[in-house]
């Protein structure tokens, strides 16, 4: 970073949200140190930040490396941390290490970012996926201090942030490297001033299941999203411990359970590997079968990828056509949820808040649940009021803004 003083500086970020919340965190810096950021064709330097976490993730990061080889190129992200000797055979960048970005700027949270912003609670995780790359990028749990997490989210709240985003590689993971525990960190940060609501980041369900009634009982507070991200990856009790995940469909279903007795509304999303290797068809059916039952109203699904390094990487893959025809069958399946969640939605009202603004003459809003809703009106970020759903589309629905008497915008 001591290079990019005064520069003209493209930057391009790929992948989780923490890797988002360190390219925030680096623009801040550079615009201190007086880089101005421009586009492709202007900029003195590049910086990428990098994404592995599949095969053809990793190749794109390559292809894009190389179309910027002839200039000052900066990488940072997980590539850097584990796959120096892809970069080597591509070209020969600067290396920004993120542990670098979170030092220099000082803060476990986001500069403030319109209504958005972003709380970087913990680095690392406690488990062992055998399939898992980002591990070996960024190693064992090392988890923020509660008074890190709360000055970030005091400093957000008062910037005007309406969601502020926890995030890190396994959020319920949290404190367990400083002998505490994920709920007692969010009953702190509720008690913090200001009109804004928490978005929990990913939960790993084997660091979920410890924690399952407190952190269910949290999700009372009016401050945080009724939004689970619960990865199970698969169904099958045999794929799952080939996995090495650490749990059972049955605790999967446990949790989904816990919330959604307490909070029938919930949206609980979910991420499935198609393929895995050595994956039967039975052990697949399996996957289907528990995606039925847990209904995620969102699912990301992923063919499998072999990673270098990875026990699984060991294993024989499975075919091609294999992997891609489960991954259309679990789709699916996802996508008949998403058709009956949102048909069931139509005509209720719920309170909103405004976050995005994506196209012209319209913005995305937020339920209490965090229903992605589009609001055809040009609303300003943060606003607050209350929508009926009209229509439905497949990953979002069409809401109208019910108007309070005498009310100006």
């Amino acid at each position: 970073m001591e290079r990019l003083i005064g520069k003209k500086v493209y930057i391009e970020s790929y992948g989780c949200t923490y890797n988002h919340a360190d390219t925030q965190k680096l623009i801040a810096i550079l615009e201190g140190q007086g880089c101005t950021r421009v586009g492709a064709d202007e900029a003195e330097a590049v910086v990428i930040n990098t994404c592995i976490v599949i095969g053809a993730t990793e190749r794109h990061m390559i292809r894009r490396m190389r179309v910027f080889a002839d200039k000052e190129l900066y990488l940072t992200g997980c590539m850097p941390l584990a796959r120096m000797d892809a970069i080597e055979s591509a070209c020969s960048p600067r290396i920004i290490l993120p542990e670098s970005i979170r030092e220099r700027y000082g803060s476990a949270g986001t500069p403030a970012d319109g209504a958005v912003g972003i709380v970087q609670i913990a680095t690392g995780c406690v488990g062992s996926c055998s399939y898992c790359i980002t591990r070996r990028a960024r190693g064992a749990i090392a988890s923020e201090s509660v008074d890190a997490v709360l000055d970030a989210v005091r400093t957000l709240a008062a910037g005007g942030a309406k969601e502020i985003q926890l995030t890190g590689q396994d959020v319920s993971a949290w404190g367990i490297d400083r002998g505490e525990r994920l709920p007692d960190l969010l009953r702190e940060i509720v008690t913090v001033p200001g009109r804004f609501r928490l978005r929990l980041g990913m939960m790993n369900p084997a660091t979920v299941l410890p924690i399952l009634d407190d952190l269910a009982r949290a999700y009372d507070s009016e401050k945080i999203f009724r939004f689970l991200h619960l990865p199970v990856q698969s169904g099958s009790d045999a794929v799952l411990g080939r996995m090495q995940r650490g749990y059972r469909a049955a605790d999967v279903l446990a949790v989904v359970r816990a919330f959604r007795e307490r909070y029938p509304e919930m949206i609980i999303s979910s991420d499935f590997i198609a393929g895995f290797p050595g994956e039967s068809d039975a052990e697949f059916a399996e996957s289907i079968a528990l995606l039925r039952e847990a209904a995620f109203a969102k699912v990301n699904i992923t063919r499998y990828s072999r990673r270098p390094g990875t026990p699984a990487a060991r294993e024989k893959d499975l075919t091609d056509y294999v992997r891609k025809q489960r991954s259309r069958r679990l789709l699916a399946e996802a996508d008949r949820i998403y058709d009956d969640y949102h048909s069931r939605r139509i005509g209720t009202e719920t309170p909103i808040v405004v976050t995005e603004r994506k196209a012209a003459g319209s913005v995305v809003a937020r339920s209490p649940e965090y229903m992605n809703i589009v609001i055809r009106e040009d609303l300003p970020l943060g606003f607050e009021g209350r929508a009926v759903v009209t229509e439905k589309r497949r990953h979002y629905v069409i809401g109208r803004r019910i108007r309070d008497r005498g009310e100006h915008i």
